[in-house]
């Protein structure tokens, strides 16, 4: 990847996604990894987070932060960042919106977007964001379901604008968009 390239990865849950993002900042002698999303306490969230760190460098720093905004400000190497589907919820969660009127949690979440996508374009450094793509399902039952689906879609959109390439992976395939 050239110095300063923003790459978009997105596709379904375990289509490799993260594989390939961090692929693409193998050749990197450092990278800012940032886990974005909530912590849950269970076996299952334990072992994906230990396979995730298994994976990487020991020349990868990570941090485990939904101010992806700060860390984009604050790059000095390039930044992995994983996964905005988990930041999404964790700011929601954070903020005790789940409940909330859709225009309130869509403020907080723009606002947020605001302030990751300033910061995304303000750096020089090589960032790959990576995402769920959430969108090719049938519409959700329950509200928050509606109402992560359609900010992840907004979400989406925003940042793949923002970036240089977007890859979509499916089974473990990319396709560059």
């Amino acid at each position: 990847m050239s110095p300063g390239v923003k790459v978009l990865v997105t596709g379904g849950v375990r289509s490799g996604k993260s594989r390939h993002a961090e692929s693409l900042l193998a050749a990197a002698a450092s990278v800012t990894y940032v886990a974005a999303g909530p912590v849950y306490d269970d076996a299952d969230w334990a072992a994906r987070i230990a396979a995730h760190r298994a994976r990487r460098p020991s020349t990868w720093s990570t941090e485990e932060t939904r101010d992806v905004a700060g860390v984009l400000g604050a790059a000095a190497e390039p930044v992995l960042v994983d996964c905005l589907g988990t930041w999404l919820t964790g700011v929601i969660d954070d903020a005790g919106l789940w409940e909330a009127p859709v225009e309130e949690v869509e403020a907080h979440v723009l606002g947020l977007l605001d302030a990751l996508l300033t910061a995304l374009g303000a750096t020089g450094e090589q960032v790959v964001l990576v995402t769920n793509e959430v969108g090719l399902g049938v519409v959700p039952e329950h509200r928050s379901a509606r109402v992560f689906r359609d900010l992840l879609g907004t979400v989406n959109q925003r940042v793949a604008e923002a970036c240089d390439e977007v890859h979509l992976v499916v089974a473990g395939r990319v396709l560059r968009l």
